[in-house]
């Protein structure tokens, strides 16, 4: 799964499972043994949950770099690889 961004011990990933149809822009995160699945427009949780302190850093990044998180999307929907996001200090 490509890593996109990695702040704090949390993975940010995004990828395109090929021949199965996403509806929904959507980016992964992983934060110990915790899984999560957000949508891009609008940032929401779509799957999974994190400890609250993580899930308000992962929000407040996500809200940050948004337009990243499209344009990335446009990638792997052609089969292209995202771009790396810079990540919260």
């Amino acid at each position: 799964m490509p890593e996109i961004a990695r702040f704090l011990e949390i993975i940010v990933s995004m990828y395109w499972e090929a021949g199965d149809p996403h509806a929904v822009s959507h980016f992964h995160v992983r934060y110990n043994e915790y899984k999560v699945v957000y949508g891009i427009d609008p940032i929401v949780q779509l799957a999974g949950a994190l400890p609250i302190r993580q899930e308000r850093l992962v929000e407040a990044w996500a809200e940050l770099y948004q337009e990243q998180l499209k344009e990335n999307w446009r990638l792997v929907e052609q089969g292209k690889q995202p771009a790396k996001i810079q990540s919260l200090a």
